[in-house]
């Protein structure tokens, strides 16, 4: 039986009084009026951002000791969730298994909704029980309203399991469910209810602030650099190779050699130009300072 969830009092919910004539607008006005309330995205953001730092710490500590981090929402939330998690690889170098992103309704409702799949509380504890939950993970969930079952049933799982948890939602929040709340009050939508306009562009914001923050904490970033690139195609390939000719202060030609040498790793072939050092020996040198770079060439 589908839970009997009301919701008309959240914020989400409610009627924006500054759109309730959308349908008389000209395409520039409904523009103009998204525009307008899209700039109530930076201030909710401030307001939150030590909750956001918290977030951060909370992640990149667990992580140093052998954890990992789960993101789990239902529809836009999850499909958040997943983008961010699929992004981390190929930006940072990290293990697909140590970012991942669990959806209500599972991988069919990343392309289509699948209406009802948020009401059940056990499916995204089944999911975590899968997983192997750990005291060393953290779960953060991404429910705009901060009342979606699947959501709540994985962070009350995260807690009996002693897991860190993080909850991101645009609504407060009464009873504090998880270690962190981020609480990202941007308003009514354009569309009553249309979660996926300010709900969704402020969430991904906070999202991509928890994963890239924790992983420059994880020194997977030399200044703004994405040093950890995994070289997988031709764009990625020729910024692997800009970044150590920058670096390392090289030619192209040198750049290219020492990234063939190296397995394309960038860090490595760095190392091996800054410091004179052999392949092996230069990462060995990165293992010595859990691949932070700028430790290594001290």
């Amino acid at each position: 039986m589908t839970e009997n969830r009301k919701t008309g009092h959240l914020l989400t919910e409610k009627i924006n009084p500054r759109t309730v004539d959308l349908d008389k607008r000209s395409p520039l006005e409904v523009v103009e009026l998204i525009l307008e309330e899209d700039s109530t995205i930076i201030q909710a953001i401030e307001k939150e951002k030590h909750n956001i730092a918290d977030a951060v710490e909370l992640v990149s500590d667990k992580i140093k000791l052998g954890g990992r981090l789960f993101f789990i929402g239902a529809g836009t939330s999850g499909r958040l969730g997943v983008i961010e998690a699929a992004e981390c690889p190929p930006t940072f170098g990290t293990d697909p298994d140590l970012i991942q992103g669990y959806i209500a309704g599972g991988r069919e409702a990343i392309w289509q909704s699948i209406e009802g799949a948020e009401d059940s509380r056990t499916q995204g504890q089944e999911l975590l029980a899968e997983a192997g939950l750990t005291k060393y993970d953290v779960v953060v969930g991404i429910a705009a309203s901060a009342t979606t079952p699947f959501v709540e049933g994985g962070l009350q799982y995260a807690k009996n399991k002693g897991s860190s948890s993080v909850l991101v939602t645009c609504n407060t929040v009464e009873s504090k469910i998880a270690d962190v709340t981020i609480e990202l009050l941007v308003g009514p939508e354009v569309v009553v209810g249309s979660s996926r306009m300010k709900a969704g562009t402020v969430t991904k914001m906070v999202l991509n602030m928890i994963t890239t923050a924790s992983m420059v904490q994880l020194g997977k970033t030399y200044g703004n650099l994405m040093v950890d690139v995994q070289p997988k195609s031709a764009k990625l390939r020729d910024r692997a190779k800009r970044i150590v000719m920058y670096i390392a202060e090289i030619s192209e030609e040198k750049a290219d050699e020492l990234l063939i040498e190296s397995g394309w790793d960038v860090k490595t072939s760095i190392v091996m130009e800054k410091k004179g050092l052999s392949l092996e020996d230069s990462r060995e040198l990165l293992g010595k300072h859990n691949g932070f770079l700028r430790e290594a060439l001290k």
